[in-house]
């Protein structure tokens, strides 16, 4: 993609704007609480006091829209005593010569590693960087410091007491991403259908997983037909694979393929419908044209045989425990073991989280870290910006660095759209917000009461657009530092132009000293690669292990895998939005060889999952020579992943003369479906080895030469 294109695109999605808003009863809670902490400090403690506590109830309000399952009130209070720090050392860092661009620049670095904890770190330590900017521009003592740093931090306690006298859709997030992951079942069951080899999106269920973390208070007190059903959906996964495939499932033609197609056909209704009930919290209704839930009949189930006739009873008896949670008629139901089957996350405090988050910090800080060079890029740019601006002798110097802090993102494509959104957006605010200061000439509590009508608009507008937000936040600001005095045409043109500055310094940093996400794909094809051998293995050596205790073992890898898998998809999505043609990190392979190993990785997973389906109970028999194939495959995988980093070829010759003594055991052992389904399924994992050994073939022959 050219430079053009690539500026051209991400300025269109910067722009662009969407019809949804953001619910305007949580709209209007952020707004009120801002207006609680403005309008008493205002009357109490004068203007200056009135902006810093604006300020904090304003950026702690917008951490609670960030996407987070986390309690809102947490997070208000964290956002909040973030601010409250960041306004005392701003504001005794001010006070002297020389020492608020040092400051300055630790924090923005630190701002900048944040990311590694998340997204909402990542903002809310932007938030509190811009929040140091504006606050330190009024009148410096130690204990007006204090004050201040104080003031802020009570604005995110204000939200925190709000959001939790005001609770609104306390457990609408958690509903909605469990109804979406059952809402995922049924389109792949109905996929399935058609296409008996399609593959689920695990990114529903690791929503839901993240949305199933919840405090010991949250697990008292939260919704009992929430309990079990993300569990049972894992189960139903695999189940349907299992049930479709006609290598270890129905046939692929004839009597039992129908069979199997009536069976998908019915759960994806049953699955729908549990979806709606777990969206709106009733009782599951079942559609008159959905089959029973018992899906394989006695005086049918004849038509399914071996593999498939388990697999289709299974599926049955999964989703009559999803349908009897959803009963709120038969409270005995609720608390069975169904609660089990998904066990309860229990999420810790924020306090215990701190030596979890500097460890994921700690991690990031080497020179090819990409949340390491976006911290080093966010400082150069926060400071040069600071610097230019104090040196062209503008009163309202500190938009330039706040326009570059929130532009920064470690990725191009976020930080061109909202480089542009942001321009864009300021520019309209402030012209909007000075023309009316300049005609109605309004007084201090209109002003105020402007500020918070402004706030309440940018919260609404959260979900339609970063442009329209941007507005809304920068009305907010002007009529808020309107409070103080001066010349608000002058300072409209100031802030004007020192946002151009800003925007442009980020943009210019960022083409001058990128972090290209297409220069990683094959770091992530390879971590994909030995997460995706280690789940495999797991689940194959389960079957010579039936009695270990090994579930946890192939939950964990599992769950690796998926990590490992989104971590590839989104740096692909960011790679297509970025301009030029850069290597892929790996000499010589190529976009297309690195999309064809991705599949052939795929189905590697997706072998594993048919393999999940039928896990053996703990009294089953063994399958022997199960555990040495595992063995081999874990090691193969991750030695293919250290050859595809290190410039060497890719091959599994030991995993294939492992699946050749496994071949030789299973023909002595004693007929079943156990054998059966191992010998279809470890058929089907070299299928996806040999695959990946010719998508990156060609690579490797070229890397020999080359070197």
């Amino acid at each position: 993609m050219s430079w053009f294109a690539a500026l051209r695109d991400t300025a269109r999605t910067g722009l662009t704007l969407d019809r949804a808003l953001t619910d305007p009863k949580r709209a209007a809670r952020g707004a009120v609480a801002v207006a609680l902490v403005l309008f008493p400090t205002l009357a109490l403690g004068g203007v200056p006091l009135a902006t810093s506590a604006a300020m904090g109830a304003f950026i702690a309000g917008s951490a609670t829209f960030q996407r987070s399952f986390r309690p809102r009130a947490s997070l208000a209070v964290a956002a909040g005593f973030g601010l409250g720090v960041s306004a005392f050392l701003g504001y005794l860092a001010a006070g002297v010569t020389g020492l608020f661009p040092v400051l300055l620049a630790v924090w923005a670095f630190g701002a900048g590693l944040a990311w590694a904890i998340g997204p909402t770190a990542g903002v809310v330590a932007a938030n509190t960087l811009s929040v140091m900017l504006i606050v330190v521009q009024l009148p410096v003592s130690a204990l007006a410091a204090l004050g201040h740093g104080l003031v802020a931090a009570l604005g995110g306690v204000v939200q925190a007491v709000v959001i939790t006298l005001w609770p609104i859709g306390s457990w609408t997030a958690q509903r909605g991403a469990l109804a979406d992951t059952y809402a995922e079942l049924a389109d792949y069951a109905r996929r399935l259908r058609q296409d008996p080899t399609a593959h689920v999106d695990p990114a529903p269920f690791m929503t839901a997983r993240s949305a199933a973390a919840l405090t010991p208070w949250q697990d008292r007190h939260r919704p009992p037909e929430l309990r079990g059903l993300r569990g049972l959906a894992e189960r139903i996964r695999p189940t349907l694979a299992a049930l479709a495939d006609p290598k270890v499932g129905a046939p692929e033609e004839g009597p039992e393929r129908d069979r199997a197609r009536e069976v998908l056909a019915a759960a994806a209704e049953v699955m729908d419908a549990l979806a709606r009930a777990i969206r709106i919290g009733d009782p599951v209704r079942l559609p008159r044209s959905a089959p029973t839930l018992t899906l394989v009949r006695p005086e049918e189930g004849a038509r399914l045989q071996g593999a498939a006739r388990r697999s289709a009873r299974r599926l049955g008896g999964l989703l009559r425990k999803a349908a009897d949670a959803l009963d709120r008629n038969d409270e005995d139901t609720i608390t069975t073991p169904v609660i089990g089957a998904g066990g309860a996350l229990h999420k810790p405090s924020i306090v215990r989280m701190l030596p979890v988050a500097l460890r994921a910090v700690r991690r990031q800080v080497q020179p090819r870290s990409a949340i390491f060079q976006h911290a080093v890029r966010l400082t150069g740019v926060v400071t040069v910006a600071y610097l230019l601006a104090r040196l062209a002798g503008l009163h309202h110097g500190y938009w330039a660095p706040m326009t570059a802090a929130m532009v920064m993102r470690p990725d191009f494509a976020q930080t061109y759209s909202r480089g542009v959104a942001r321009l864009a957006g300021t520019v309209v605010g402030v012209a909007v917000s000075t023309l009316v200061v300049q005609l109605v000439h309004p007084g201090e509590w209109v002003l105020a009461a402007l500020a918070v009508l402004c706030i309440g608009g940018a919260y609404l507008a959260f979900r339609t657009g970063y442009a329209l937000t941007t507005v809304g936040i920068s009305s907010y600001v002007v009529f808020l530092l309107g409070l103080q005095a001066g010349d608000p045409l002058v300072t409209a043109f100031e802030r004007v132009g020192l946002t151009l500055l800003g925007g442009s310094v980020a943009l210019l940093t960022y083409a001058l000293f990128p972090t290209w996400q297409t220069a990683r794909l094959g770091e992530r094809l390879a971590e994909w690669l030995a997460a995706a051998g280690r789940y495999a293995a797991a689940v194959v050596a389960c079957y010579e292990q039936p009695a270990a205790a090994r579930g946890r073992v192939v939950r964990s890898a599992l769950l690796d895998s998926r990590e490992a898998r989104s971590e590839l998809i989104q740096a692909m999505q960011r790679a297509d939005a970025e301009p030029g043609r850069h290597e892929s990190g790996l000499s010589g392979v190529s976009r297309r060889q690195i999309d064809r190993a991705r599949a052939a990785v795929g189905h590697l997973g997706r072998a594993a999952v048919l393999l999940e389906a039928h896990l053996p109970a703990p009294d089953a028999d063994p399958v022997p020579g199960a555990a040495e194939y595992a063995e081999e495959l874990r090691l193969a995988t991750a030695l293919a992943a250290g050859a595809l980093l290190t410039v060497r070829p890719v091959e599994f010759g030991a995993v294939r003369a492992a699946q050749a003594r496994l071949e030789e055991r299973l023909a002595e052992a004693p007929s079943g479906v156990q054998r059966d389904v191992v010998r279809a399924g470890t058929r089907l994992l070299g299928v996806a080895l040999r695959d990946l050994e010719r998508a990156l073939r060609g690579s490797s022959e070229g890397r020999q030469v080359g070197a």
